[in-house]
């Protein structure tokens, strides 16, 4: 991959931040998706790898950003058998990626938590899609009068009991995430759009500064930054809001 000149901010620690904003490759080869990681060079530490992707060879992908010091978040949401789950957890392990995510099924949970057992691998647990909001769940046979919010709250609350490392979940429900599962686990927002960015089929969004002042960890952002026209200065100003929203 190309080279890069510094990603220019004032504030400290540069890494730390940078690695706060994970940039979803969401993109339908390894060729857009490597050329896009050269554009956005050293501003973009940390990448998703999304199923548009890692089933066009971006798993091998994944090994070649690891392998240049890049974070990488396998966002692969497996949901079956738990004996299924645990072995290809337990091979995914071997891949030296930092995030995977799961379904918020405790049987799924617990069996993640059981195949990563001994690597470095953090598992996150998906409470409800961003697509989602109440009419989706009552198409999918929820209880009657079941909100997004619900839901998320009784998933977040069985993760935590399971040992799970942390949560992903719109960026409107960080704040109630983060009362449930306290300090020490990770929240990963995804739904993330910069002020004056189209919402696309997203429907609980909310900004960078206020993603991460509700409590988010990480911020997950996919089109504003890799169909920008500019996709290395859409990287540093969403950095920059963050760094702001720290202060």
């Amino acid at each position: 991959m190309s080279s890069a000149m510094p990603l220019r901010m004032e504030s400290a620690p540069a890494r730390d931040i940078r690695d706060r904003l994970i940039i979803g490759l969401d993109l339908p080869s390894v060729e857009e998706a490597r050329a896009a990681v050269d554009r956005i060079g050293d501003a973009g530490t940390f990448y998703k790898i999304g199923y548009q992707l890692a089933y066009a060879g971006g798993f091998e992908f994944a090994r070649e950003l690891i392998a240049e010091g890049k974070k990488v978040f396998l966002d692969l949401k497996l949901h079956d058998i738990g004996n299924t789950v645990e072995e290809g957890v337990r091979s995914i392990a071997r891949l030296g990626a930092t995030f995977l995510t799961v379904h918020a099924y405790p049987q799924t949970m617990r069996a993640a938590v059981a195949g990563k057992a001994g690597s470095s691998l953090k598992i996150l647990a998906v409470t409800v899609l961003t697509s989602y909001e109440e009419q989706d769940l009552a198409d999918a046979g929820y209880a009657p009068g079941m909100t997004a919010a619900d839901l998320v709250t009784r998933r977040a609350e069985q993760a935590r009991d399971l040992g799970i490392d942390g949560i992903v979940c719109a960026s409107p429900e960080a704040e109630r995430v983060r009362a449930i599962v306290g300090s020490d686990r990770l929240i990963v927002t995804p739904g993330i759009r910069p002020a004056g960015s189209e919402a696309g089929d997203q429907k609980r969004i909310l900004t960078p500064a206020d993603a991460i002042r509700l409590g988010a960890d990480h911020l997950v952002v996919a089109r504003p930054i890799i169909k920008a026209a500019d996709p290395r200065a859409a990287a540093e100003a969403i950095v920059r809001e963050i760094s702001g929203a720290t202060r």
